[in-house]
């Protein structure tokens, strides 16, 4: 039996965070030898390799876009998500930068209500407020355990919500492999250019994170695309709160990490208002 459009979305979804995760673990470890930005490089001109030499046969058509100013602002996106992020988990646990990221899907709907034209009443005004009192609480501003770099994957959310939204307009009518390619040419331009000022040697040590990360971002990139093509944003969004659970694994049995009580309790809160505004979206239309 053929699955529908949205199981095919919903598969897709948990492919690319199953594979951002892993990318994430990959990079924190990656950053340690070898810095965050040459990390960054890595990702950026790994994935630009690997999907021009599976394009080039059709580089001509796949390079040709219809929205070519859509298509730079998504690549700025994905980069400012990519760096905010990628330099949070240099400095912090995975799953309290991941606990702190998931408050995407919620900004994911206040930007559908904002630009999208879509509804946005009280429920979903109180589903982002108890969403940030989340963060909050992961973050714990003020107190003893707070550190800057916990606002690092706030900006992160923000940038890949408008990064998500942006995906899901052009991906109506854009092929995914187009897309793919532009956000990652933007990204390994951008670091390339800066290279001298930040680079580190890499190391045949290095290698196997390298090729790690270069196949989890074009694969994980690939999926997200494809599940948005399929699949409404809001829809998919909270099925981004596998990423969570994906962080508290690889924290635990890579890096010996146990998050306290106040990020797991955060990360709750955070998923809880997040699946809200999800079950609104999807079941709650006709009594609203």
């Amino acid at each position: 039996m053929p699955l529908s459009s949205t199981s095919k979305a919903i598969l897709l979804m948990l492919a690319a965070i199953f594979c951002f995760s892993t990318m994430d673990m990959l990079a924190k470890l990656l950053s340690g030898r070898v810095g965050t930005m040459t990390t960054l490089w890595v990702r950026y001109l790994g994935q630009t390799l690997f999907v021009t030499a599976l394009i080039l046969p059709k580089i001509g058509a796949i390079t040709r876009t219809r929205y070519p100013k859509l298509q730079f602002a998504r690549s700025v996106f994905l980069l400012g998500a990519t760096t905010f992020f990628f330099f949070g988990i240099s400095n912090i646990g995975l799953a309290e930068a991941a606990s702190v990221m998931s408050t995407n899907p919620i900004f994911i709907t206040l930007g559908a209500a904002l630009f999208l034209g879509e509804r946005f009443g009280l429920r979903r005004a109180a589903a982002i407020f108890t969403a940030f009192l989340g963060a909050y609480l992961v973050i714990r501003p003020g107190s003893d355990v707070f550190s800057p770099y916990a606002l690092l994957p706030l900006a992160a959310a923000l940038c890949y919500s408008a990064y998500a939204l942006a995906t899901r307009f052009v991906g109506r009518d854009e092929n995914a492999w187009t897309s793919l390619f532009y956000t990652a040419l933007f990204g390994a331009v951008v670091l390339t250019l800066a290279l001298p000022r930040f680079w580190q040697p890499i190391g045949l040590a290095e290698l196997p994170l390298v090729v790690g990360i270069t196949l989890c971002a074009t694969l994980g990139q690939l999926a997200l695309i494809r599940a948005l093509m399929e699949g409404e944003a809001a829809m998919l969004a909270p099925f981004a709160y596998a990423g969570i659970l994906f962080a508290l694994i690889y924290g635990f049995f890579v890096f010996s990490a146990v998050p306290d009580l106040y990020t797991l309790i955060g990360a709750i809160v955070i998923a809880s208002s997040g699946i809200y505004v999800w079950h609104r979206e999807t079941f709650g239309k006709t009594k609203r």
